[in-house]
């Protein structure tokens, strides 16, 4: 489970892209370079991603590679020292998030209280929870349990469940450990 910076982007790129195979499309007639019609897929409007700071944003740079007008909101969530409850200290959503599909970034889930705050903050904001996409690395069992039981129409995409998910992926990306 030890990821190095080139394994976890390769690795961020392959969740990125499942996640897109979820969003909708439409058929669209593209022209190529040389002036061939060639059918192609476009997305349709109204797709976002949310990284859950600091950690969900080593995930951006894979969504924008792939979509690179894609909207994208954060929210940074800490637990409170005393209760080691889960707290919004920001949140930047586009406006009309509530229209949106909404790809929540957020690469190691051990406990999943993060992210069920990150889904009851998109709740708030009037995200329908079926259009909710958690792209994840890593993840326990437990932490799924805990984020279907609470919001069971979201997606979970991740590429591996274990019972111990690796600690400080943020710090070990963004090599401040």
């Amino acid at each position: 489970m030890t990821l190095s910076y080139l394994g976890s982007l390769l690795q961020i790129r392959l969740v990125v892209e499942e996640g897109l195979n979820q969003l909708p499309y439409r058929t669209s007639k593209v022209t190529t370079p040389t002036g061939q019609v060639y059918d192609g897929l476009r997305y349709e409007k109204g797709n976002c991603g949310v990284s859950i700071m600091r950690s969900g944003e080593a995930m951006e740079q894979g969504l924008r590679d792939c979509c690179r007008s894609i909207r994208i909101g954060k929210i940074l969530i800490q637990s409170d020292e005393d209760t080691h409850e889960a707290k919004i200290v920001y949140a930047k959503l586009p406006p009309d998030i509530a229209d949106r599909k909404v790809l929540l970034m957020y690469p190691i889930m051990s406990t999943g209280n993060t992210v069920v705050k990150a889904c009851t903050i998109l709740k708030d904001h009037k995200v329908r929870e079926e259009n909710i996409i958690l792209l994840n690395l890593f993840t326990t069992p437990q932490a799924v349990h805990l984020v279907l039981n609470k919001f069971p129409e979201v997606t979970i995409l991740t590429s591996e469940v274990h019972p111990v998910a690796p600690n400080h992926f943020g710090q070990k990306y963004f090599g401040t450990e």
